[in-house]
């Protein structure tokens, strides 16, 4: 087998097998990389030492059996007997569903979340939107914080145990997207500094120095990146990335990391002969983000719309603090205007920044699709200080104006049933200082923000995980199952029709009264009422009901009277009249 690594900083590099080191040859035609071949079957485990320093992981390790600090392990991709070939799923007309392996069963492992993979068949949903996945401390943690990005936690089954599942979920006929973190690494484990310019204090994040996209070195460190993300949508056949907090990859460079990023998958994706995508999270709302790269974009096929959530959460709830000032101030116009123009702040002044944010999205040629709409995801829950998630009652109106919307709807794992289960920020850091450090600072955040201490989670805490894995004896509760069950009929409805899967944002007519909300798309009426007291919605043409909650009837005028937290989707029976 053929060992190589950058090392550019070394002047000796040796590599330690079975408890015997073998040297390294520099590559002559590549600088800074050393190279040798050894006999290695997969499992072999080896370490790196640099100018005789202790054994460290391979940078590219595709396996670390004993967690981030241990010795590296070969893996034989090629040995994997994957079902039947996979055709792929491409990002339009999809609808995800983000899950968290390490509490989406009580194991927390690859295998046991696909016993559960027949649920989300019949859901509908088409994919699977993993959180990462690469090896970071300790067994628990949300795994943001991984190290190499290359490999599989190993708590949750390691690098055999991912293939089982996304073949699992393949024979389901469902897709799978994988969240990946290229904007910091650790700290906790990270031992990338000793083998070259990882990382650059030309720019700073909220994790500490910025990764080396622009800075001498700069080359080898995207290779890194881009080969990591060609790996996983190779390796293990998945179907597209969600790429996390780009707005962090700073990089001053003509030719911009995320661009030379989407050109390479594009690249893979007709090598291939199926569809691959990457969805980027932004707080930028920034339209180049998904703009064809011959438009002057980066070509990412897709960004999350926290504008969207933001309106529909303030809708939803009545919030205000912090982020949701801007749109608990508009009421639900503001889930009005993100519905017809993909964002709120589009170059409009912002209270909670202090200043203008964002910039226009051009209705008429950016396709809805390209936004991902969602009413909860793991930061929205996971970040609140309790880690609370929208009750039943809140969920029927909000999964109405989700799933009939033009973008690309996203699920959080159990919100399906209204999981009443908290999702918590939780780590498992051995670290007794950073362990330490972190609760600290959790519970001084949420502090500032009015709550007691006390009352906030200690991540640190085996308990906190423990509270934030699904109950999967709810979805057979009665008021769970019949929110369940009106999350398929809209699901189902959605796949059956062209209009609900239309992603012409200005196709779209969205108008608000009080605290209720009426979206026109094609010969559909949707309708949503997010007040505790019933409301009548009028009609400006008659409708038949297709779907409703109970309670919802067609009222002369024409008009429809929602119950409190009510919503149904109505079919107009003259299609001549506009909404």
């Amino acid at each position: 087998m053929l060992f190589e690594v950058w090392a550019p900083l070394a002047q000796q590099v040796e590599i330690l097998v079975d408890e015997r080191t073998h040297r390294l040859d520099p590559d002559p035609s590549r600088e800074g990389w050393w190279r040798t071949e050894l006999p290695a079957p997969a499992g072999t485990r080896y370490a790196y030492v640099l100018d005789g320093g202790p054994p460290l992981p391979d940078p590219r390790s595709r396996r670390q059996p004993d967690g981030p600090d241990g010795p590296s392990a070969v893996v034989d991709h090629d040995a994997f007997a994957w079902s039947a070939p996979w055709p792929g799923r491409g990002l339009p007309g999809a609808v995800l569903y983000e899950l968290h392996v390490g509490t989406f069963t009580p194991e927390g492992t690859f295998d046991a979340a696909a016993e559960r993979l027949p649920h989300l068949a019949r859901l509908g949903v088409t994919h699977i939107q993993l959180m990462p996945v690469c090896p970071f401390p300790g067994t628990n943690g949300w795994g943001y914080e991984g190290v190499s990005l290359w490999a599989v936690h190993e708590p949750y089954g390691g690098p055999e145990a991912m293939k089982r599942f996304v073949d699992a979920a393949h024979r389901h006929g469902l897709g799978v997207v994988l969240d990946v973190v290229h904007n910091h690494l650790g700290p906790s484990g990270n031992h990338l500094p000793p083998f070259g310019p990882y990382f650059t204090d030309r720019h700073h994040t909220p994790w500490g120095d910025a990764v080396n996209l622009d800075a001498p070195g700069s080359d080898e460190v995207r290779s890194f990146l881009t080969g990591s993300a060609l790996a996983w949508l190779r390796d293990y056949r998945l179907d597209g990335l969600r790429l996390d907090a780009v707005h962090a990859l700073v990089d001053t460079r003509a030719l911009h990391f995320l661009e030379e990023l989407s050109l390479a998958v594009d690249g893979l994706s007709a090598a291939l002969g199926r569809p691959l995508f990457l969805i980027a999270e932004s707080d930028l709302n920034d339209p180049r983000t998904t703009a064809p790269r011959e438009a002057g974009g980066l070509g990412l096929h897709a960004q999350w719309s926290d504008d969207f959530h933001h309106a529909l959460h303030t809708a939803v709830t009545g919030e205000s603090q912090a982020y949701y000032a801007d749109f608990a101030a508009a009421g639900p116009a503001a889930l009005a205007k993100t519905l017809g123009h993909g964002f709120f702040h589009d170059g409009s002044y912002s209270s909670f920044r202090g200043r203008h944010h964002g910039r226009p999205l051009d209705p008429s040629t950016a396709p809805g699709h390209r936004l991902i709409g969602y009413a909860q995801t793991h930061d929205q829950v996971g970040n609140r200080a309790t880690g609370d998630r929208l009750t039943v009652r809140q969920l029927a109106a909000a999964a109405a104006i989700v799933l009939t919307s033009p973008f690309t709807p996203m699920l959080f794992m159990g919100e399906e049933w209204g999981a009443t289960t908290p999702w918590q920020f939780f780590t498992d850091h051995h670290d007794p200082e950073l362990g330490a450090a972190i609760t600290r600072g959790r519970r001084r955040e949420f502090a500032g923000h009015g709550w007691a201490e006390q009352d906030v989670p200690d991540p640190q805490d085996p308990a906190t995980r423990d509270r934030s894995c699904l109950d999967w004896a709810e979805p057979d509760k009665p008021e769970h199952r019949e929110l369940l069950d009106w999350y398929r009929a809209l699901i189902a409805l959605r796949r059956s029709e062209p209009a609900l899967t239309d992603p012409q944002l200005d196709a779209v007519t969205a108008t608000a009264g009080g605290r209720t909300l009426r979206v026109a798309r094609g010969p559909f009426r949707i309708l949503a009422n997010f007040s505790d007291a019933p409301a009548r919605v009028p009609l400006n043409s008659p409708c038949e009901i297709v779907l409703a909650r109970p309670g919802c009837k067609l009222l002369p005028g024409p008009a429809v009277q929602l119950p409190a937290r009510g919503a149904a989707v109505l079919r107009t029976t003259d299609a001549t009249v506009e909404a």
